[in-house]
């Protein structure tokens, strides 16, 4: 008898730490979760060509409306601050949020985005765009999230 109720305190004891543990797994998680979610943007540099926009950025948005509602939040803030956007004497505009990743690269062999107006050979990024704001004829805005392989125009 003195065995079992050993066995169960054994039990005991191995519930509370197991249930320690899940819950300090759920708070790390959710720091983590939270911490992706609420990192400021930063705008690393504007490359501009025309009326082609190419914003170089970190810490973008993850889901589609935080894409979308950040360009609404700072949409006045790049006007003023970078220009952009900037359109083409017909009206048209593009500008494309760029993630800068490891950042500039030289052209080397793969398919890489450069910028002319660099006076440098590390004047590259890997071509991996977020999202897109462009106007039409009629001057309505379209966005543009991409995701993987496929984009979505709203």
């Amino acid at each position: 008898m003195e065995d079992l109720g050993k066995e169960i305190m054994s039990i005991r004891s191995l519930c509370v730490r197991g249930k320690r543990v899940l819950l300090l797994s759920a708070c790390v998680s959710i720091a983590y979760i939270s911490w992706l979610f609420l990192r400021p943007v930063e705008i690393v540099a504007v490359h501009q060509r025309n009326n082609f926009s190419a914003v170089l950025v970190k810490n973008f948005p993850l889901t589609d409306q935080g894409k979308i509602s950040w360009w609404m939040k700072n949409k006045d803030m790049l006007k003023m601050r970078y220009g952009i956007p900037k359109p083409a004497s017909y009206g048209s505009f593009t500008i494309t949020f760029w993630l800068f990743g490891d950042g500039y690269k030289e052209e080397g062999k793969y398919d890489r985005l450069c910028f002319d107006d660099m006076d440098t050979k590390f004047n590259c990024i890997e071509k991996d765009a977020v999202f897109s704001v462009n106007n039409d004829s009629r001057n309505r805005i379209h966005f543009t999230i991409y995701d993987g392989d496929g984009y979505l125009q709203q």
